[in-house]
């Protein structure tokens, strides 16, 4: 009986709807309102402008002074994978195998993960969690085909409620020409470049030959019979090579960015590049051929010492400038919640700011195939936002409330409850 009626109680929660009035209304796809009001029932947003009526039963929110934003989007983390990063166990990013498309990072998301409640706090409403790190090159022996990574909602019971995008991408290590490699405990490690391009084509030879294979296992599959026996290693590349997912690679520089794109349009697959840094030529290219571009992290070092101390700052403008698509990401756990900063930073050096919310919101949902369902305060879509008293780029700025599918979340994490306790410390 107690399991009914909290079944009922948690029903009737996911269901209540709400009328925020008074705020001023940021749709990111759509002019500022002033004053508006915004209407979410059943999870979605069903009205909002100047003059939202109340249906009867509605709880009425009076916003007055604050800010309603779509909620942003993290690109590029590892939340509810990878808890604590030097403790091992807490950690379920390292498959065994080098091409391994079947791996699947939402099945091992851990919904109580601390860094979830941290992230959302910020004004953050879904992320990209990865099967691996993003890896620029890496040694022989790793993992090439790594797995599939998903966008996650920050709010649900299970892994299933987590998942926006079950299967966002299917993330590969590109080969690269490394070298100078640096790790732990080793360090700074050296190897002549005729053996570094050496290893770079025994990889490429061995990425290509597993999309070979995979095209060949596609062509069987259509023409079957009833014998035909499945792979699920090849089961798993076909949403890529059918269009429906994209391809996710981190590439650096010029060469990498080139090698990648023509890589992606030799298979015929969509293609999406993480880390971008020094595109040079191939910016135009990227315009031309609509590849979109997360970011790499603005305070990370100049790649190298001759470039301008301000080339990760102005990169967002510059793509902007250029036509191209992109979003940001922090590309770790513990700092998921500065990803607005980082478009702080940005606008600072150039890009504009409704750019810069673009590029954190609804360009960031179409890039992973979400944008139908959040992105934008817009009528039909996932009610995921947040109230501010300002700016949430200004690191001044507080995050009052959080909608996530239309439910009032908590904004209490780990940090706001040490935050309490050592306050009221005797």
């Amino acid at each position: 009986m107690k399991l009914l009626v909290f079944a009922v109680a948690a029903l009737a929660s996911a269901q209540e709807s709400y009328l925020i009035r008074n705020a001023t209304l940021h749709p990111v796809t759509g002019p500022e309102i002033a004053g508006g009001s915004l209407l979410i029932e059943n999870g979605k947003i069903s009205a909002l402008g100047a003059k939202v009526q109340a249906p009867k039963g509605v709880k009425v929110i009076n916003a007055k002074g604050l800010h309603a934003w779509p909620g942003m989007i993290n690109c590029a983390t590892q939340i509810g994978l990878s808890e604590v990063s030097s403790v091992r166990e807490t950690n379920d990013t390292n498959e065994i195998g080098e091409f391994i498309p079947q791996v699947r990072a939402i099945v091992a998301v851990n919904p109580e993960t601390e860094h979830i409640l941290v992230t959302r706090a910020n004004g953050i409403t879904a992320a990209l969690t990865l099967p691996a790190a993003i890896a620029i090159g890496g040694a022989p022996g790793q993992s090439i085909v790594r797995g599939q990574a998903a966008m996650l909602r920050l709010d649900g019971w299970t892994w299933e409620d987590l998942a926006l995008s079950p299967s966002a991408g299917m993330l590969v290590r590109f080969p690269t020409i490394q070298t100078v490699t640096f790790g732990f405990p080793a360090g700074r490690t050296e190897i002549p470049y005729a053996e570094a391009k050496r290893r770079y084509e025994v990889e490429m030879r061995k990425i290509d030959e597993f999309f070979e294979r995979s095209r060949r296992y596609q062509q069987a599959k259509k023409a079957a019979t009833e014998s035909f026996l499945p792979d699920m290693q090849f089961e798993a590349m076909l949403p890529l090579l059918e269009g429906k997912l994209p391809l996710l690679i981190a590439a650096q520089r010029e060469r990498g960015i080139r090698d990648a794109v023509d890589f992606a349009e030799k298979h015929k697959v969509k293609l999406v590049l993480f880390d971008v840094r020094k595109p040079g030529t191939q910016l135009a290219r990227l315009a031309q051929k609509k590849i979109p571009v997360i970011v790499g992290q603005p305070t990370d070092l100049p790649l190298d010492e001759d470039d301008a101390y301000d080339a990760a700052y102005s990169l967002p403008g510059e793509l902007h400038k250029a036509g191209v698509k992109f979003a940001f990401a922090t590309y770790d756990n513990q700092f998921a919640r500065n990803l607005p900063f980082e478009a702080g930073y940005a606008v600072a050096y150039g890009l504009p700011m409704d750019a810069a919310w673009r590029a954190l919101t609804i360009d960031a949902a179409e890039i992973f195939g979400v944008g139908a369902i959040t992105g934008s305060l817009e009528p039909g879509k996932s009610a995921d936002l947040f109230l501010t008293d300002g700016d949430p780029l200004e690191v001044r700025t507080q995050v009052k409330m959080m909608f996530i599918q239309g439910r009032n979340v908590s904004l209490e994490n780990r940090q706001t409850r040490l935050y309490q306790k050592y306050l009221a410390r005797p």
